[in-house]
């Protein structure tokens, strides 16, 4: 009895890290949309949140893989300096102005979208092949189809608004009259331009795990995310300074927006990437990607009680696809990587 009690407590650990990483991630979309809302700029937030991401990174991979961390050729920091572009500093502000632009749901909704956009890369890369006469290939290539119409349905049709129960609580605190005509007026291109930034956002993730598979048989996973973190800190800083140079705008008190970017550079940069690499040991990456899901959930529900968005057809179908296509492109990749090991 013992001994089944154990092995369940062994098997439930990764399962409770990856609900407790995707309610972490969750917080960092709810408070973006609040620092944005009282005017922090999204150049100035994804800067500040890189350089406390690599604060609290450097000093933990200094600690951890003192001894196991090879030296730091001019191939590790340039693939490093890769990862922190497409990681860090193109992904996260192409990622904070879709959700300025669109809702905390939506831009959750399309980091769905990531696995497929890394097969279809590693596909235009000929990193993997496309197998359309295997089930395995059908799956992959359905899941794609299946992910993009989503994103698709998700930016372009938005549909009739479901009506569950009203709630009081809106801590963005728009006044109902002004943000109905707002929206009327600039939903739709909005929510184009939102969509198009979110769909870059995930293809920019795309390359950066396809970078990051490279990288990880290198070089040790908090040596990279520390040496990502300070690239991608330098990348961040020069960008904002170059396009907002209001040092009144830089200014941090203590409010949401400090908050903010510590929370997101601290606990979600930081202890979260820890704690996914340790998943990533125990139950692979697949592991990680299935429970991408449970974020859009969370984030559509903290979003229509707190943030007072509302819920439409059109988001929920799209949301649907993408979900689908990305459990089909899951299951593909799993059978695959069963196949190769029976293989070997």
């Amino acid at each position: 009895m013992a001994g089944k009690l154990k092995h369940l407590l062994e098997w439930l650990k990764p399962v409770m890290a990856m609900v407790m990483i995707e309610i972490a991630i969750a917080g960092v979309n709810i408070l973006y949309k609040l620092a944005t809302n009282e005017g922090m700029g999204v150049k100035i937030m994804v800067a500040y949140r890189m350089l406390f991401a690599a604060v609290s990174m450097v000093p933990l991979a200094l600690i951890v893989e003192w001894n196991s961390r090879p030296k730091l050729t001019g191939r590790i920091f340039f693939l490093g300096f890769l990862l922190s572009i497409f990681g860090g500093s193109l992904s996260q502000n192409l990622y904070c102005e879709s959700l300025v632009l669109t809702s905390a749901t939506f831009v959750s909704a399309m980091t769905n979208l990531i696995p497929a956009m890394t097969f279809f890369m590693a596909i235009v890369l000929r990193m993997e092949s496309l197998s359309i006469e295997t089930n395995v290939g059908k799956a992959k290539v359905v899941g794609t189809a299946l992910s993009i119409a989503g994103a698709m349905i998700l930016t372009f049709y938005k549909g009739t608004e479901i009506k569950l129960w009203s709630t009081s609580l809106n801590l963005l605190h728009h006044d109902h009259q002004h943000r109905h005509k707002a929206v009327s007026e600039q939903s739709s291109e909005n929510q184009a331009l939102g969509g198009f930034l979110g769909v870059a956002s995930a293809m920019s993730m795309a390359v950066w795990m396809i970078l990051q598979t490279k990288l990880s048989v290198e070089y040790p996973p908090y040596s990279t995310t520390a040496l990502m973190s300070v690239c991608a800190s330098v990348q961040s800083v020069v960008y904002a300074i170059c396009t907002e140079r209001h040092w009144s705008a830089w200014k941090l008190g203590w409010d949401v927006r400090l908050l903010t970017v510590v929370y997101a550079g601290v606990v979600a940069s930081g202890l979260m990437v820890a704690l996914m690499a340790w998943v990533a040991r125990k139950r692979g990456a697949l592991f990680i990607a299935s429970f991408h899901p449970l974020l859009l959930i969370i984030v559509a529900l903290a979003g229509f009680f707190m943030l007072d968005e509302k819920l439409h057809i059109g988001s929920l179908l799209g949301a649907l696809f993408i979900v689908l296509g990305l459990y089909s492109v899951l299951w593909g990749k799993s059978k695959e990587m069963k196949n190769v090991v029976v293989e070997d």
